[in-house]
């Protein structure tokens, strides 16, 4: 999402209510939530074995995280469908921002998705 775009809209905070809702009755919404801008961030970056810390806000920073969800699906289908489901209640309800809404699987170890 883009930083410093404002809240949002209070009818996108009730349709993802609704939405989350129904999720989370199904079993499909295991936990998520929304996240602070940037402005007190804390970053450590390790480059060539060094740590270093790197404190908000970040002027080059132009999207953010600004949510995250963990949800079970029974299909990757499933996932996809839903995931489009919740892009477009942004595109009706918030349509003046960019939203990049992105979906990834949760890794339970080294081997890659599908193997």
């Amino acid at each position: 999402m883009e930083e410093g775009v404002g809240t949002p809209p209070q009818a996108l905070f009730e349709a993802m209510d609704a939405h989350i809702g129904e999720r989370a009755a199904k079993g499909v919404f295991l936990d998520g939530g929304g996240l602070y801008g940037t402005e007190d961030a804390v970053n450590f970056v390790i480059r060539h074995g060094e740590v270093s810390r790197v404190d908000g806000p970040y002027a080059e920073t132009k999207e953010v995280v600004g949510g995250w969800a963990i949800m079970q699906y029974d299909s990757l289908d499933e996932a996809v469908a839903d995931q489009r489901e919740f892009a477009e209640l942004h595109a009706k309800y918030w349509p003046e921002v960019t939203v990049v809404a992105t979906l990834r699987q949760i890794s339970d170890g080294p081997e890659a998705p599908g193997d």
